[in-house]
This record gives C-alpha cells, sequence and structure tokens, in this order.
C-alpha cells in the first residue's frame, strides 16, 4: 500500500476514533436522572451569553469616552468620567461571567473526570490475565493518565469553546458592517479564514509530530518503572549501565520528537501573528483614512482597534482550543480503545452466584493451551473431595499452576468443564467464585503499604483482633511484634522490605483471615527455611480442616500427608494416589521421591 493510502487510512481511522470520542464524551454533559449536571450546564451557558454580549458592547463605551473627551460628540446622560467608569464595570462584568461560568461547570467536569476515570480503572480489573501480561504497567498508566486528564478539558470545548467563538465572531462582524462598510467586514471575514485555515493545517501536522512524541514517552516511562520494578535483579547483574543506556536511548527519540514538536508550534504562533497583524494594519489602514476625511471619529478609529484586539483573543484561543482539541482525542481515544478491549473471561448475563455447599471440584476431560498451537492441558479429568486434601505434582510444565489459574477462572478451558460442587465455573459469577477461593501464590506480591493493610487485605473491614489471629497461624506474629514499628511497618515496593520467608507467610495470614471454603495452595512455602516450613504447614494443615484444599508442589515432602496425590506428566495425570501407595507402585512419583532425596542429601 503506497504511504500516501496509509496516511489516509490512518486519518480517516482518527476520525472515527474522534467521533466516538464525542459521543462517549457527550452524555457526561447532559446525564439522564441526573437534573443537577443539567441545571449547572444551563446556567453557565447563560453566563457565557451575558459575558459575549457584555464585550461586543465594551468597545462602543470606550469609542464614547473618546469622542466626549476629544469634543467631538456632545455630552448627554453621562460625561467622559461616566462612560470610562461605565466602560471599567463592563470589563468587570464580563470577567465575573466568565469566571461564575468557569466556577458553575467545575463540578460537572469534575464529576465526568471521576466517573471515566472509575470506569477505566474498573474495567482494567475486569481484563483477563493473558491481556495484563502482554502489557506494559508503564505505558498502561500513561494512557490512562493522560486519557482521564483530557476529559475535562473535552467537555469544556465541546460547552464553551466552538459555539461562542462563532457567537463572537459574528456579533463583531455585524458592529462592523453595521457601524462602518462592508469592506471592514470583508477585510475580517478574510483575515479570520486564512487564520482558521493555517491553525488548522499546521495543527493536524503538529499533531503528528505530537503523537511520536507520545510514543516515545510511553517507551521511556515503561522503561523506567520496568527497570525500577526490577531493582534487585539490576543490582544481581550489575546492569545500572545498561539500564542507564537503555533508558537515555528512549529518552533521546522523545528529545528528538519534542524538539521537533516545539519548532513546530513556534512556527505556529508565528504564522498566526503574521495573519491577524497583517489584518489588524488593514484595517486600522481603512479607519485611518476614515478620520483624515472626516467620515469617522477619532473614537471610531480607537473602537475599530478595540475590536481587532477582541477578535485576535478568541482566534488565538481558537489555535490552542483545537492543539489542546486534537491531543486529548488522541490521548481519549487511546483510553477509550482501553475501555473498548473486551473481557476475554465475562459473567454469562443474569449468572448466579456460586453456592458452596461441601466444596467438591471435579475437573472433566479439561483441556487448554495459552496458545491454539501448544496445548497444555490435554483433557485432564480430576476430582477432589468435599473437604478432601488433594496434590498436584509433577516436573515444570507438566500444567500444575494453570490447573490452579483454571480454577480461580483467569482463563476459560477450551475444551471440557471445572465445576465446583456440580456448577460450571463458567456459569456462576466472577466475584462468587473468587470470594469462595483462598490462594497462596509461589511468589506472593504485597502492597506498598503496611502490614496491617497487607494482612487485612483478606477480609474486607477486618478488625485487630482478626488480624492478629491470622498472623499468629501464620507464625508471623512475633516477628511483627519485634519490629520497631509493628504492624504499622511499611513493607516498600512489592514488599521488598521483607525477606521472601515472611513475605510468604504474611500472604498465608491474609489467606487465613479470608477463610474460603477452597484452598489452593501453589508452592505456599517454598521461600520457608526447613523449620518455619513446618510450623507454616501445620498452620495451613490446621486452616485446611474442613475445607477442601488443592496444592501445588515441587517438593514432594510437604505433600507428603496430603489424601490424594496427582501426578501430572505433559498435561496428563500419569498416576494417582496416597503417597505410601504411589511409592509401593514404583512409577513416576516414585522416581521424583527418589530423585529429591537424593538431591536433598547430597545438598
Amino acid at each position: 500500500m503506497p504511504p500516501e493510502t496509509d496516511q489516509t487510512a490512518i486519518e480517516d481511522a482518527e476520525r472515527r476514533s474522534a467521533l466516538r470520542t464525542m459521543r462517549r464524551v457527550a452524555p457526561y454533559l447532559w446525564p439522564e436522572g441526573e437534573a443537577w449536571v443539567k441545571r449547572r450546564v444551563v446556567i453557565s451557558l447563560l453566563m457565557l451569553v451575558a459575558a459575549k454580549l457584555i464585550a461586543v458592547g465594551t468597545p462602543m463605551l470606550y469609542k464614547q469616552a473618546v469622542d466626549r473627551l476629544g469634543g467631538e460628540t456632545p455630552t448627554l446622560l453621562l460625561g467622559a468620567v461616566g462612560l470610562t467608569l461605565a466602560y471599567g464595570m463592563a470589563r468587570i462584568l464580563n470577567a465575573a461571567f466568565q469566571q461564575a461560568r468557569d466556577g458553575i461547570f467545575a463540578k460537572v467536569g469534575q464529576r465526568a473526570l471521576r466517573k471515566l476515570a472509575l470506569e477505566t480503572f474498573t474495567h482494567i480489573h475486569k481484563l483477563s490475565l493473558r491481556y495484563h501480561i502482554t502489557r506494559k504497567t508503564g505505558g498502561l498508566s500513561r494512557i490512562i493518565e493522560r486519557g482521564v486528564k483530557g476529559v475535562d478539558f473535552l467537555l469544556r470545548f465541546m460547552l464553551f469553546s466552538v459555539g461562542p467563538l462563532v457567537l463572537e465572531l459574528l456579533l463583531v462582524g455585524i458592529v462592523l458592517f453595521w457601524l462602518f462598510d462592508v469592506w471592514y467586514l470583508a477585510v475580517v471575514a478574510v483575515t479570520i479564514a486564512l487564520y482558521v485555515w493555517f491553525t488548522f493545517a499546521v495543527t493536524e501536522w503538529r499533531v503528528r509530530l505530537r503523537r511520536k512524541m507520545n510514543a516515545q514517552d510511553t517507551d521511556a516511562n515503561q522503561k523506567a518503572i520496568d527497570s525500577l520494578l526490577n531493582f534487585e535483579t539490576v543490582k544481581y547483574f550489575n546492569a545500572e549501565g545498561r539500564e542507564a543506556a537503555r533508558y537515555d536511548h528512549a529518552m533521546e527519540g522523545y528529545e528528538d520528537a519534542a524538539v521537533k514538536t516545539a519548532t513546530s508550534l513556534a512556527m505556529l504562533n508565528f504564522g498566526q501573528a503574521l495573519i491577524i497583524n497583517l489584518g489588524l494594519v488593514a484595517v486600522m489602514v481603512m479607519a485611518a483614512i476614515g478620520v483624515q476625511n472626516g467620515s469617522l471619529t477619532v473614537g471610531d478609529f480607537v473602537m475599530v482597534n478595540a475590536y481587532m484586539i477582541q477578535i485576535t483573543m478568541p482566534l488565538n484561543f481558537l489555535g490552542t482550543v483545537y492543539r489542546e482539541i486534537r491531543q486529548s482525542l488522541v490521548d481519549m481515544g487511546q483510553m477509550f480503545d482501553l475501555l473498548d478491549q473486551p473481557a476475554e473471561v465475562s459473567d454469562k448475563p443474569g449468572a448466579p452466584a456460586l453456592s458452596v455447599r461441601g466444596g467438591a471440584v471435579e475437573f472433566d476431560k479439561v483441556r487448554f493451551g495459552y496458545d491454539r498451537e501448544r496445548e497444555i492441558l490435554k483433557g485432564i479429568s480430576l476430582s477432589v473431595g468435599a473437604g478432601e486434601s488433594v496434590a498436584l505434582v509433577g516436573p515444570s510444565g507438566s500444567g500444575k499452576s494453570t490447573i490452579g489459574r483454571l480454577m480461580f477462572r483467569f482463563y476459560d478451558v477450551s475444551g471440557g468443564a471445572i465445576r465446583i460442587d456440580g456448577q460450571d465455573l463458567r456459569d456462576v459469577t466472577q466475584d462468587s467464585l473468587h470470594g469462595a477461593i483462598g490462594v497462596v501464590p509461589q511468589d506472593t506480591v504485597l502492597f506498598n503499604d503496611t502490614i496491617r493493610y497487607n494482612i487485612a487485605y483478606g477480609k474486607d473491614n477486618a478488625t485487630e483482633a482478626e488480624v492478629i489471629a491470622a498472623a499468629k497461624s501464620a507464625q508471623i506474629h512475633e516477628f511483627i511484634s519485634s519490629l520497631p514499628e509493628g504492624y504499622e511497618t511499611m513493607v516498600g515496593e512489592r514488599g521488598l522490605k521483607l525477606s521472601g520467608g515472611e513475605k510468604q507467610r504474611v500472604g498465608i495470614a491474609r489467606t487465613l483471615l479470608k477463610d474460603p471454603p477452597i484452598l489452593l495452595l501453589d508452592e505456599a512455602t517454598s521461600a520457608l527455611d526447613t523449620e518455619t516450613e513446618a510450623s507454616i504447614q501445620s498452620a495451613l494443615r490446621r486452616a485446611g480442616e474442613g475445607r477442601t484444599v488443592l496444592t501445588i508442589a515441587h517438593r514432594l515432602s510437604t505433600i507428603a500427608d496430603a489424601d490424594r496425590i496427582v501426578v501430572l506428566e505433559k498435561g496428563e495425570v500419569v498416576e494417582e494416589g496416597t503417597h505410601e501407595a504411589l511409592l509401593a507402585r514404583a512409577g513416576r512419583y516414585a522416581q521424583l521421591w527418589a530423585l529429591q532425596q537424593a538431591e536433598e542429601r547430597a545438598a
């Protein structure tokens, strides 16, 4: 496809995206069932019209004052001083109406910003795990930040920019035509037309430059965040220089794009000033000639100048507004693309909540693959009875963690079904499913907040006693009490201030606090030393009493007392039974057991 065709296709797509964005934002100006928003919008518009009428009439008071000072017109009701005071009062009223308009409308804009930010944040949490592991957090956060900031600006534009600007220009044009002649109107019209054409043409070019600058900014931001999140890894490999060079390379691209953007802005500003001043000079020369030949007064000359200066202000505003509008539409378009991203896993319409009676879990000929070309689970059938403890073991890549993700419904199975107490997970709400399962992952990630907050995260509105009881059950209360700030200790980004074992015990504590009927332990004690692991295993056994427990384990010694052990290999069940029965069978489990025992003796 030729480059011209590519560019045309891009511009067509942008126009469609801009129209979509305008349609999505417009309802926030006139929402159904929210009369207070509509009242504020109407009052703001009335303030706007009043300000424009006063603005157009103000130069006439200025003219009258000048003519009276020059003795060219007789003094009637108001003298020069009175007219000057009236002129000043008109300017004050104009400013007052404009500021009142902005103040009244502020709540409308901020409400829209808040609602859209919440909608975006909520939608992101609804997207699948597959989406999140393929996105870069830094780039995603920057898209949201830019998009949300554009909401208030775009709403103000839709209400206060184009229509009022056209109204003011029309009123000024009518006044010039009425008080002077058609040539004044013609010069002003040509000046405005040239200004608008030049502004729009250059701004379109600048938007393409700005888009490249945004892309470089997003790239640099996500590289910075990625590097900071992996701070320890950077240190391990002595890669500070490499990371700095990588970040600098991204910033180099941003610098180049930003310089071009700034240079083009200077060109745009100069071109706008040239067009406006040429029009201003042309009209002022015409007025000067009129004063010389006696057809106009000095006051008329001053009034023409005032009107020309007055129309330059909204025109300059038009250039800024159009530029910002185009950028806001691009930024918000990216955010709405995000909002239009469909959730891979969603609830069926009218889906009921999961009803957990005993917590029996059934995998019925489950098939799944992260990619269609590579199937991970190949028709697995597995039953876990209510209150039963079942362990999943096998070599890396056998599908153990995938089973846990499917059970929590991070993904939907491609074949077969997973049921809890006979209910297909696809037929119940995700919220109720997530509430019924407690997960202790292999790598516990903590919020950059206090230890209390991270433990209490397991249960909304948890009491102090409940938090402490959970910490005691996870064998971490004494450690927390020994800290200078106790439960108010900050854990740092992703819990970096705690050791691996401490993080894991905090993760176990918050899951115990959740008190779910089904427990999923994914290498729950992998980061603990042998002594601590033994005490945690005891706590987990107590927590599992009366619950269904599914344990994913690599260290076989931790699951030897499970009611049943299921051995996976290449996405299939190869053995199943108790620890003793599997050892007696001398099959795959016995091989794995012997291998681990040999490794432990060698260590």
